[in-house]
C-alpha cells in the first residue's frame, strides 16, 4: 500500500503546486473543515444521546420534548448540548456543502490533471512512440482510457478516501478519550479492566482489517485486469465501427463477432472470479458490520445491569462505540474504494512513466535535426525497427528543389519509414538530417480525416476562419469533389462517409490550401485508377509549380512522372539510379 501512497502522492502534487495552488488548497481546507464540523455534531449528538434517554427512561416528557429543539448546559465537555433540530441543521448544512465543494475542487482538479496529461501524451508525439512499443494489457496501451476515465476515478477517490480518513481519524481522536473514561472499568473475577470498551473496539477494528486484507488483497490485480479487458472490448467495438465498409466488403461479419467475443470472454471470465471473490470478502465484511451493530450493547450490557449506569449513558457508549469501532474499521468499510484507488494509481503512474520515458528518448536520440537552406540532406543516417533490427543505412543523400523525385524499392523495404525520418517522427534513428525552409507537407496512403465539418477537414491542420468558403469549394471542384461544395459546414464523421479515393482526393485539396514547398506523397494516390492519379499528380504540378514533390508509388504512370528516383535496395542502402532534365 505504501508504494501506491506514494505515487499518488506523486501524481497529486503537481496540481496543488500549480498555478491553481492557492484556490486549490483554499477548497481543501473548506473541505476539511465542514467535515470536522460534521465530526463535531457527531460529538454533540453522543451527549444528546443521553440527555433524551435519560428523559425517557424516567418519563420526563416536557425534558424530551425540550432537547429537540433547546440549548442545554452540562458540566464539563462539551458545556453546550444543543437541541436535536440545531444539531441536524448544522450538520445537514455542513455536510451538503462539504459534499458540493468537492465536487466543485474534483471538476477542477480533473480539467487541469485531463490537460496537462493531454499535453504530455502530445508534447514530443509520445503518442505515436506508444503507439509503436505499447504492448496489449498494460497501463501503457488505451490511452484514452487513462485519460478519459482514470483521471476522473483519481481525483475523485483521493477526495473521498483522504477526507474521510482525515474525518474518521479526528473522529477517533475526540471520541476515544470520551469512551475511555465515561464508563466505569470491567470488573472480571480479581482483575480489573480500564477503558474496556476502547481496547474491544480496537481488537475488534485490528481484526477487522487483517482478515478484509487477507481475504480481499486478490481483488487488486482482478480488478486491474479487469479495466484493461474492458478497455480492449470498448477499442475492438470502435475498430469494427471504424472499419465497417471494409469489413462488410471482406464480409467479415463472423470472423468480428467470434473476435468481439473473445474479447468479451475476458471480461466475463475476469467478471466472475472478482465476483467470488468480493462474495467472500462480503460474507465477512456484511458479517463484521451486523455483529459491530450489537457488539457494543454486549460488552456494555453488564455494568448497566448492575446499575452503574443509566439507559441515557448506555445509549451514549453505544452510539460513541459505534463511531469509534466504524472510525477504526475505516479500512474494512473502504476496501472495495481502496482496490480501484489502487489499480486507477498503478494504471495512472504506469501511462505517465511511458510518457516521460517517450520525452526522454526523443530528447536524447543520436539524431540531429538542423535547418538548411535549400535543400534536404541526411547524412550517416541509420534507420532500425522498435526491435533494434537495422532497416536502413545511407551515407549522403541529397534532395534540391527541382523535378520530382521518386523512392522505390519493394514492400518493407523501408521508404515509409524513411519518410517518417525525414518528417522527423521516427524515433529509432541515428545520424544527422539538414532540413530545408519552407512548409513540409506529408500524406500517407490513408489520410486523417478529422471530426467536425467537411470544410475543417478539407483546411487542416489550418483554421476554418483561416480560408474562406470561395477557396475550399474551389480546391473541392479542382481535385474532383466539386459535388460536396454544398456540404462545407455539415457535421459528420468524412472517413466513414468518403470512400479510400475520395478521402485521397481530399487530401490532396488540403495540399492545394495549405501550398506548402515541400511535398512527400506516399501512396498518396494509390486508391485512384490510374489515369485519375496522373491527372491529380500533373494538377500538382501545375497549381504548385514551386513545390518540390517526392513520392512512393507503385503507379508506373506516376512514377514516369519523376525524373529522378532513389531505389531502397535490398542491402539496405539507397540507390540514385536516374537522373534525367
Amino acid at each position: 500500500m505504501l508504494p501506491a501512497i506514494l505515487d499518488a502522492w506523486r501524481l497529486a502534487r503537481p496540481y496543488f503546486w500549480s498555478d491553481e495552488r492557492w484556490s486549490a488548497r483554499g477548497l481543501l481546507a473548506v473541505i476539511l473543515a465542514l467535515n470536522l464540523i460534521v465530526v463535531y455534531m457527531t460529538v454533540v449528538f453522543t451527549y444528546w444521546y443521553k440527555v433524551a434517554y435519560n428523559a425517557l427512561q424516567t418519563k420526563d416528557a416536557p425534558a424530551f420534548w425540550a432537547s429537540m429543539f433547546t440549548y442545554r448546559v452540562v458540566p464539563g465537555f462539551p458545556y453546550v448540548v444543543p437541541g436535536f433540530a440545531e444539531i441536524a441543521t448544522i450538520a445537514i448544512l455542513a455536510g451538503v456543502y462539504a459534499y458540493y465543494l468537492s465536487q466543485m475542487l474534483q471538476i477542477r482538479w480533473r480539467r487541469w490533471m485531463t490537460l496537462r496529461f493531454i499535453d504530455d501524451w502530445l508534447t514530443h508525439r509520445a503518442y505515436y512512440q506508444l503507439s509503436l512499443t505499447a504492448p496489449a494489457g498494460t497501463s501503457v496501451d488505451n490511452p484514452d482510457q487513462r485519460i478519459a476515465d482514470d483521471i476522473m476515478i483519481f481525483v475523485q477517490s483521493n477526495l473521498t478516501l483522504g477526507v474521510s480518513l482525515v474525518s474518521n481519524a479526528v473522529t477517533i481522536g475526540s471520541l476515544t478519550g470520551v469512551l475511555w473514561t465515561i464508563g466505569p472499568p470491567l470488573h472480571v473475577g480479581t482483575v480489573t479492566i480500564h477503558g474496556y470498551l476502547v481496547l474491544a473496539a480496537l481488537l475488534y477494528s485490528i481484526a477487522g482489517t487483517y482478515f478484509t486484507q487477507l481475504i480481499g488483497h486478490p481483488l487488486v490485480p482482478l480488478t486491474f485486469q479487469q479495466q484493461q479487458f474492458q478497455a480492449n472490448f470498448r477499442f475492438n467495438l470502435v475498430r469494427v465501427r471504424e472499419n465497417s465498409e471494409q469489413i462488410a466488403l471482406y464480409r467479415g461479419e463472423s470472423e468480428e463477432a467470434k473476435g468481439l467475443a473473445a474479447r468479451f470472454q475476458d471480461v466475463y471470465s475476469n467478471w466472475w472470479r472478482i465476483m467470488n471473490r468480493t462474495k467472500a470478502l462480503n460474507f465477512f465484511t456484511i458479517g463484521f458490520a451486523q455483529i459491530a451493530a450489537i457488539f457494543p450493547i454486549v460488552i456494555a450490557a453488564p455494568n448497566y445491569f448492575t446499575g452503574a449506569f443509566t439507559l441515557g449513558i448506555l445509549m451514549q457508549i453505544v452510539t460513541i462505540f459505534s463511531n469509534v469501532q466504524n472510525a477504526l474499521s475505516w479500512f474494512v468499510n473502504v476496501y472495495p474504494d481502496l482496490v480501484s484507488w489502487r489499480a486507477t494509481v498503478q494504471r495512472l503512474d504506469g501511462f505517465e512513466r511511458a510518457v516521460r520515458d517517450a520525452h526522454r528518448r526523443e530528447r536524447s536520440r543520436e539524431f540531429v535535426m538542423e535547418a538548411g537552406d535549400g535543400s534536404l540532406q541526411l547524412e550517416d543516417v541509420s534507420i532500425s525497427l522498435p526491435t533494434g533490427e537495422s532497416l536502413l543505412r545511407e551515407k549522403y543523400l541529397e534532395i534540391t528543389h527541382g523535378e520530382p523525385l521518386a523512392v522505390a524499392g519493394r514492400s518493407g523495404a523501408g521508404k515509409s519509414t524513411l519518410f517518417r525520418t525525414i518528417a522527423g517522427i521516427w524515433p529509432y534513428v541515428r545520424g544527422r538530417m539538414v532540413r530545408p525552409q519552407g512548409t513540409i507537407m506529408f500524406l500517407p496512403q490513408r489520410p486523417y480525416v478529422p471530426l467536425g465539418t467537411l470544410k475543417h477537414a478539407v483546411v487542416y491542420p489550418k483554421r476554418e476562419e483561416e480560408v474562406s468558403d470561395a477557396v475550399v469549394t474551389g480546391v473541392l471542384a479542382e481535385v474532383g469533389l466539386g459535388g460536396l461544395a454544398h456540404e462545407l459546414q455539415r457535421v459528420d464523421n468524412w472517413m466513414l462517409r468518403l470512400s479510400g479515393g475520395e478521402q485521397q482526393r481530399l487530401a490532396l485539396a488540403r495540399v492545394l490550401v495549405v501550398r506548402p514547398d515541400w511535398i512527400f506523397l506516399d501512396e498518396a494516390l494509390s486508391a485512384l485508377e490510374e489515369s485519375a492519379a496522373s491527372e491529380l499528380f500533373k494538377l500538382l504540378r501545375a497549381r504548385l509549380p514551386f513545390a518540390q514533390i517526392v513520392s512512393i508509388t507503385h503507379h508506373s504512370t506516376i512514377e514516369a512522372l519523376h525524373p529522378r528516383k532513389v531505389v531502397v535496395r535490398e542491402r539496405g542502402d539507397l540507390q540514385d539510379i536516374s537522373v534525367s532534365a
